[in-house]
């Protein structure tokens, strides 16, 4: 397959330099959260970023051109927000050039590579990159020797997400193979992100729409996100500064609460979030508990191949009360995350259905915890294609006192490693917490979940 060969899927939208496309809901949320271009939403450090190690003789001609063969066939990459006027719209930009840096990283006896990498993973995230800037991509190569390099992609949230950044590596080793000469397979059909945020405004006037507006009216009535006490209150002009702590959980609870979460006919996330919850109860005193997760949004499937900010937030509402032990917690918990997804609809209509949920991000002395569990499709393991194999950097253990922001709050992230272990990763504000928190707040997790794994039907301590 050459690249001339990949042709535009049939039903996507042509490109019109007049026009004005309207915004995805999750756009639309944005908005909201505008800050200008310092901070907030739109400011240079609402990143999403991951890397690739990278074994092979690395060509650095064909990783540009693949770059810049992405750019092309991903609209949303060169779309810009213009918000200057009342109403707000997308306008995609002809394709220009990727940026690409490579560093060479010198020898270090003294340090594994694998711990090299993290820290130049890290220093990438503590990067910034404009939200004016074009394409929403740069490519940062990090070589260790001629044939070990380290690949982090970077693109703002305004037009990525995570599972955006695994599309985008899966097409760019078959761009990359394709320049290089070899036989590749043909790219996956794919629809653009205007196309979605029509499709998306279509499917919100519907009546099943209407019908998830009336559970979550139902579900969320008088209800507040929950939040922690911050060890600091954050004035309003303050500028929030991102941490990380990273950590792991053990291959023995790993396996526990794998084995637990079949046993109960339920979700790893389903288990892993009853123990949060606990958690979050033992801190707070609250039975009455909405807790929030991310989603990949993506609820049509034929907009899996699409690069653009797709993640939803989810208010789950569970009741505490009463609940006698573990496994009891774990079937609320699951009943809860089957009914929302079963209504799943943007954030911004399910805060239009329970205005009084979000009076939490009013209080300047606390933060609402997102708590996932990373899914993605694609090259989370190591594949091989054409000449280089691409292996995604996740077994990473180095904290950072900066990172790439989140709009509000701290975010719990856990992936399933290959290892047998879970891999967490926790980004706070730094001017509210000490990392100490946050370090205790992980410690204190991995104890009720150790505690309830080991015999789940003993009443719950925390209750």
């Amino acid at each position: 397959m050459s690249v001339s060969e990949t042709p535009r899927p049939a039903g996507a939208l042509t490109a019109d330099p007049a026009a004005r496309i309207a915004l995805s809901s999750n756009l639309d949320l944005f908005c909201l959260f505008d800050k200008g271009d310092g901070d907030g939403a739109f400011g240079p450090r609402h990143l999403v970023i991951l890397g690739w190690r990278l074994t092979g003789q690395l060509d650095l001609d064909a990783l540009q051109g693949a770059l810049d063969d992405v750019v092309i066939r991903h609209e949303m990459l060169r779309t810009t927000v213009v918000r200057g006027d009342a109403d707000p719209y997308q306008k995609v930009r002809p394709p220009t050039p990727a940026r690409l840096e490579v560093i060479d990283l010198p020898e270090d006896d003294a340090r594994p590579r694998d711990e090299r990498v993290d820290d130049f993973v890290n220093e990438i995230e503590a990067t910034t990159l404009s939200a004016d800037e074009l394409p929403h991509l740069r490519a940062v190569v990090g070589r260790l020797d001629e044939r070990d390099s380290v690949l982090v992609l970077v693109t703002h949230h305004i037009a990525s997400d995570g599972w955006s950044l695994h599309v985008i590596i899966s097409d760019l080793a078959i761009f990359y193979a394709a320049r290089r000469g070899f036989g590749t397979p043909r790219l996956p059909p794919m629809r653009q992100y205007q196309d979605y945020a029509v499709w998306q405004k279509g499917v919100l006037a519907s009546a099943a729409s209407d019908a998830s507006r009336g559970y979550w009216r139902q579900k969320l009535r008088g209800a507040e996100m929950l939040d922690i006490r911050a060890d600091r209150r954050m004035s309003p002009e303050a500028i929030a500064v991102y941490s990380v702590h990273r950590f792991l959980i053990d291959q023995e609870l790993t396996s526990a609460t794998l084995n637990f979460a079949r046993a109960m006919r339920s979700s790893p996330f389903m288990v892993l979030l009853s123990a949060f919850n606990a958690l979050l109860h033992q801190m707070t005193g609250a039975t009455d508990l909405v807790s929030a997760t991310i989603t990949s949004g993506r609820v049509d499937p034929s907009f899996n191949e699409t690069v653009g900010p797709f993640f939803n937030l989810l208010p789950l509402r569970t009741d505490l009360s009463g609940c006698r032990n573990f496994i009891e917690l774990v079937r609320r918990i699951r009943e809860t995350c089957l009914e929302a997804y079963a209504h799943e609809l943007p954030y911004g209509e399910i805060v239009a259905q329970a205005p009084e949920l979000t009076r939490t991000y009013e209080r300047d002395d606390g933060a609402v915890c997102a708590f996932q569990l990373l899914q993605y499709p694609g090259m989370t393991e190591p594949e091989t294609v054409g000449d280089l194999r691409y292996a995604e950097v996740r077994e990473r253990t180095k904290s950072s006192p900066r990172t790439s922001d989140i709009p509000n709050g701290v975010l719990w992230g856990l992936d399933i490693l290959p290892s047998g272990e879970i891999g967490g990763t926790m980004r706070f504000n730094s001017q509210q917490f000490d990392e100490a928190t946050m370090v205790r707040m992980v410690d204190d997790f991995r104890g009720v979940l150790r505690r309830s794994l080991a015999d789940p039907s003993s009443p719950l301590p925390a209750l």
